[in-house]
């Protein structure tokens, strides 16, 4: 039997807990872990749907596999533990969504099952706050997707959550010697994908905007809400690289182009040219809420979401994601 004298008081309140079959001691120990486990889950998935789901399996899985928990490890890490397997498990189901090739000439053109992450959910906890816009910004969650599953699990446990080699060959049932060869795999993966980006995730890094990107999005915003092209053109670096998700992968265009593009696509015509724009952030990055109001509407009503990644005054990556007739990201659905 577990000396519960030698447990941490979460651990020996959830072994209790799981003798009793009280589920709401069992919820109350499990839920403070949700966020962080969801991100978890993102990080694995891309897809913030996906991972509130698999969040939600990870805590029926721990519920059903009460039992086995002896103490031997933190209740956090057996959580970890149980969240990354169904992880891989769902993976290998997921097979109603282009696969990611294991080489693209163009990082994110086919993860079209990308979503974004709403800053509101992140965790609150500041030891992961210091490493989250470096890990959840929308570049690194692509990135990841190129790794095989297993690749990608021991590049976050390891590089991200810093568990040492023997913990995560526990986890994932692998040898100490996998997981190094593993790890040295997906880090040189991460490194194609990434050539700009620091690759050292385990550093603080700052997580707020800085008065340069708060700049940037409000010039966007009062050039949308203007009409203003050529306002618009002047915020976009060349060779922009832009996508709009999920109808299509990454492209890499002129400011020109992109702009002409979205004219082209109907944009800033009669009809579709009455604008109103929310900021906001999603993956620690600066975004923005647009919403259009069309002849006879009374109502703005969000059209989409736009994400920037902005470098130097101009912004270098634009990713949009449609949010038409979605309650998305706790956004209002019309102003």
């Amino acid at each position: 039997m577990t000396d519960a004298r030698l447990l941490g008081a979460d651990e020996a309140t959830f072994i209790a807990a799981a003798r009793s079959d009280d589920t709401a001691k069992f919820a109350l120990l499990t839920e403070r872990h949700r966020r962080e486990l969801q991100v978890h889950c993102y990080r694995m998935l891309a897809n913030y749907e996906d991972a509130q789901d698999m969040t939600q399996e990870t805590f029926l899985r721990a519920w059903n596999k009460r039992e086995s928990f002896k103490g031997h490890a933190a209740l956090r890490t057996w959580l970890y533990r149980i969240a990354t397997n169904a992880c891989l498990d769902f993976l290998e189901k997921r097979n109603d969504r282009t696969p990611v090739p294991s080489e693209l000439p163009d990082p994110g053109s086919e993860v079209l099952y990308l979503q974004p992450y709403p800053d509101r959910m992140l965790p609150e906890d500041p030891q992961e706050s210091v490493v989250a816009r470096e890990t959840i910004e929308l570049a690194f969650i692509v990135a990841v997707q190129h790794l095989p599953p297993r690749q990608r699990a021991v590049l976050i446990l390891r590089d991200v959550q810093g568990w040492p080699a023997s913990k995560v060959a526990d986890a994932l049932d692998l040898t100490v010697a996998s997981v190094t060869s593993a790890l040295q795999r997906a880090r040189v993966t991460m490194r194609e994908q990434l050539p700009d980006r620091r690759l050292d995730w385990r550093r603080p890094a700052t997580h707020e905007l800085s008065n340069d990107e708060r700049g940037v999005v409000k010039s966007y915003i009062d050039a949308h809400e203007r009409n203003d092209l050529d306002g618009l053109m002047s915020l976009l670096r060349d060779h922009l690289r832009f996508a709009m998700l999920p109808e299509s992968g990454t492209l890499t265009m002129t400011a020109k182009d992109a702009v002409d593009g979205w004219v082209a696509g109907g944009l800033f015509q009669p009809g579709h040219d009455d604008w109103r724009c929310i900021t906001t952030t999603v993956n620690r990055m600066p975004a923005t809420a647009m919403y259009v109001r069309t002849p006879g509407d009374p109502e703005y009503r969000l059209l989409n979401i736009a994400v920037l990644h902005i470098v130097d005054g101009k912004i270098a990556e634009l990713t949009g994601f449609d949010a038409t007739d979605k309650p998305w990201l706790g956004l209002p659905p019309t102003l």
